[in-house]
């Protein structure tokens, strides 16, 4: 495909200078270079432009220009219009070569090959920039395959209808040929191969505006007499009849809707013209910088024509071609090579011969071929977008992305919408102050809980009716034997329904763990054991599990799961397994991860886990909680307690039972929160789901989540296929990178953890397959 090297030079002036921006990439695609100079004043360079033009125009030729009659048409020496050309020359390129403008320079040697078709566009709105000889630069006599172009600083690709065709359509516009002989020109255009040509020989105004309108052109051609008059192109349409392209403003803007793809104006002082022409976003144009001799005119024609549509050269290369050979002209024509330029869009790709032929859109497909040739467009960013996929698919099943993906999830988890803290509960808190209270009242402790401190609890409680009470307390010894209270305590334990204790089924193999306590039927026994991830964060919610024979819990079934039973029996709702091992409880299916799933790929998966939901509430915000103390000494709302699930646990720092969450900022232990409290969290979550008022965490299944990361890396594909702007990448890049974690979040939201850390992954090393694979790139689109 060639590359494609734009020179901005949008502001300055010849005193202060020029800042300049080069930008160098792959035609059709973003670029992968840009950098940033400034070309020095030179007011020189313009006294010498204009004596130059001074003496060309004075040259005694037959000129295809318009000449009003008081115009002066002294002819000058052809010998000082080449010696104001060498001058011309040597000072544009020790402009070029200045010092500010020298990194650009060594860049452009550095990143281009000499071999390759490169599209040089100089990028400005000043008009004497436009009028100097870009050509003449050194830089142009290493890159034989380099052709420079003028474009507007503003241009856009127009949207164009397709039509399918097996011909050039062009409309030749044959104006004025007085003391010219323009007839060569339709001799030429009547050869052309695969062409449809439609002459308009000194038409009217009113005949030229209605082709325009009525029907589908590919070429715009004129043969007469031009000029420009200030910054405006003027055609003589006729002998009488002139027109500037703004008179033809729309019904020109019309043909190039429907595909008008090129603009050839074989007459004097067109920059005026392709000024006029870039205002309407017209892709390619043609013309004469400066009055044109009549031989000149038509030697250029035909070679170029030849080159173009005969050799099928790229156009930019045919028109050097076609200008290089009108040095032979030289001898009577001094300056003929240096005539013919080529404004351009930069957003346009210069169509071939066969693809005006074959009808060219806006994206060069030719209609008949659409099919395929969407096909080839979408190949390559196909191909990486899956390469890179599979890729990162590949080292997520490896588990190198679990760590990351897991942060991933605890921010996604901190950017849901905030809740309220479950007020089915009541969390009765041992304090470190609590410690010393029950010391301090002679109550005999055996780790953070006294039996008297206990039986007081459950004294308390029962008039309030809980719905199930909770002790997330370890009591792996009987009730002390001494204690005046032991009979009552043993009853309450054996006798009251709805109160659960708990047991811990080992860390290890060689771990007997924690027994529960002996006055507790086993029914009403659950197991309090975690699953921690490597960085010490609970994700999880180990909810049903079966120990070693030796251990000495031999529950099957959590707490948080037995308390959650208990409260939804009094709703009416019971458990059912089903065929999969899973537990139905009301409009919840508790199930089972399995590995791989989601982002744990690697996870030790013994027993019946899920991820825990927790609530996102307010900084600090835990369920109602009272101290042993307070609540022992009436220091407690009774509506706080009836009817709720009341938990018995120790908040005291000294033991240290604490766990880092997703919420967790740090691993300091006032980033954590106490053990009772977490029990609080994973029973409110199986309630919740069971009534249907939180949705339980769940998983895309394997194929789902790989297709997805694909979806994203096809997105990276195409966002870095077609564009040319560095800012407008990084700036599609950051709005697809929001989008994708605003939906990752919806779906987070809605109870569904998707592939964010993978996808964003695949989005940007996708785009970077793209950008650093131009050459790969360009030979697919061909």
């Amino acid at each position: 495909m060639g590359k494609l090297v734009v020179l901005k030079i949008i502001s300055g002036d010849w005193e202060r200078g020029f800042p300049v921006a080069l930008q160098i990439g792959e035609e059709d695609r973003l670029p992968t270079t840009e950098e940033f100079g400034n070309l020095p004043g030179c007011s020189k360079l313009v006294e010498d432009c204009e004596q130059w033009q001074y003496s060309y125009k004075h040259l005694p030729v037959l000129l295809r220009l318009d000449i009003p009659e008081c115009q002066e048409t002294n002819i000058s020496n052809r010998e000082k219009c080449r010696q104001a050309a060498e001058v011309l020359c040597n000072t544009l390129n020790s402009w070029l070569d200045s010092e500010s403008f020298r990194p650009l320079k060594e860049r452009l040697l550095k990143k281009l090959p000499e071999s390759e078709p490169i599209r040089f566009v100089i990028q400005t709105e000043n008009p004497q920039l436009q009028q100097l000889p870009w050509h003449l630069w050194k830089f142009f006599e290493d890159y034989s395959q380099a052709e420079v172009a003028l474009s507007a600083p503003h241009l856009e690709a127009i949207e164009k209808i397709s039509t399918a065709k097996n011909k050039v359509r062009i409309l030749a516009i044959l104006g004025d040929s007085e003391k010219i002989n323009i007839s060569k020109d339709r001799e030429f255009l009547e050869n052309l191969p695969d062409a449809d040509v439609c002459f308009l020989p000194e038409p009217t105004r009113e005949k030229v505006n209605d082709c325009l309108w009525s029907e589908q052109w590919d070429v715009l051609f004129f043969a007469g007499h031009s000029r420009t008059e200030g910054e405006t192109g003027r055609i003589s349409i006729n002998k009488e009849d002139s027109l500037t392209i703004g008179e033809l403003k729309n019904g020109l803007k019309k043909a190039i809707e429907r595909g008008l793809q090129l603009a050839i104006f074989n007459s004097c002082d067109g920059l005026g013209l392709a000024r006029d022409l870039a205002d309407l976003h017209i892709p390619q144009t043609i013309v004469m910088r400066e009055p044109v001799p009549d031989e000149v005119a038509q030697k250029f024609l035909i070679n170029f024509l030849k080159e173009y549509a005969e050799n099928s050269r790229p156009l930019n290369l045919a028109l050097r071609h076609a200008r290089e050979r009108l040095q032979g002209l030289e001898k009577d024509y001094p300056c003929a090579s240096w005539l013919p330029v080529i404004c351009q869009n930069p957003a346009e790709i210069p169509p071939t011969w066969q693809q005006l032929r074959d009808g060219v859109g806006q994206d060069g497909i030719a209609p008949q071929r659409e099919k395929k040739s969407i096909l080839r467009y979408f190949t390559y960013p196909m191909l990486a977008a899956g390469v890179v996929a599979l890729s990162i698919f590949g080292i997520r099943k490896a588990g190198i992305l679990q760590p990351v993906e897991l942060k991933a999830f605890d921010r996604l988890m901190e950017n849901r919408p905030l809740e309220a803290p479950d007020d089915r509960f009541l969390i009765i808190a041992i304090t470190d102050e609590d410690l010393r209270y029950q010391n301090e009242m002679g109550m005999e402790r055996q780790g953070s809980l006294a039996d008297a401190a206990l039986e007081k609890i459950l004294k308390k409680l029962k008039p309030h009716k809980p719905r199930a009470i909770g002790l997330e307390v370890y009591r792996d010894f009987p009730v002390i034997p001494k204690s005046s209270d032991r009979a009552d305590l043993e009853v309450q334990l054996q006798e009251t329904p709805n109160f659960f204790g708990i047991c811990k089924g080992g860390d290890s193999a060689a771990s007997k763990g924690i027994s529960p306590p002996s006055e507790v039927p086993p029914e009403r026994i659950g197991f309090t054991d975690i699953v921690l991830d490597n960085d010490g964060v609970l994700r999880r919610h180990l909810w049903r599990a079966t120990f070693e024979t030796n251990s000495a819990c031999q529950s099957k079934w959590s707490l948080s799961l037995l308390l959650a039973l208990e409260y939804l029996r009094s709703q009416g709702i019971e458990s059912k397994k089903t065929p999969e091992s899973n537990l139905e409880l009301g409009k919840a299916t508790l199930k089972y991860l399995e590995q791989p799933t989601g982002g744990y790929q690697k996870l030790d998966d013994w027993g019946y886990q899920m991820l825990l939901n927790y609530r996102n509430t307010k900084r600090g915000q835990l369920p109602k909680s009272v101290t042993l103390k307070d609540f022992i000494n009436n220091r407690v709302n009774p509506d706080w307690v009836e009817d709720k699930i009341v938990l018995i646990g120790v908040t005291a720092l000294s033991f240290k039972d604490y766990f880092a969450t997703p919420y967790s900022r740090n691993r300091q232990l006032s980033e954590k929160i106490p053990g009772v409290f977490l029990q609080a969290e994973m029973t409110s979550q199986i309630i919740s789901a069971a009534l249907g008022d939180r949705p339980l965490l769940g998983f895309w299944p394997q194929w789902g989540e790989f297709l997805w990361i694909f979806g994203w890396s096809l997105a990276g594909g195409l966002l870095a296929w077609q564009l040319r702007s560095c800012w407008i990448f990084v700036a599609r890049t950051a709005v697809a990178i929001v989008i994708l974690y605003g939906t990752c979040l919806f779906f987070l939201i809605q109870g569904t953890w998707i592939p964010l850390v993978p996808s964003a992954l695949a989005l940007v090393f996708t785009e970077i397959t793209i950008v650093l694979t131009p050459k790969i790139a360009g030979d697919s689109k061909e």
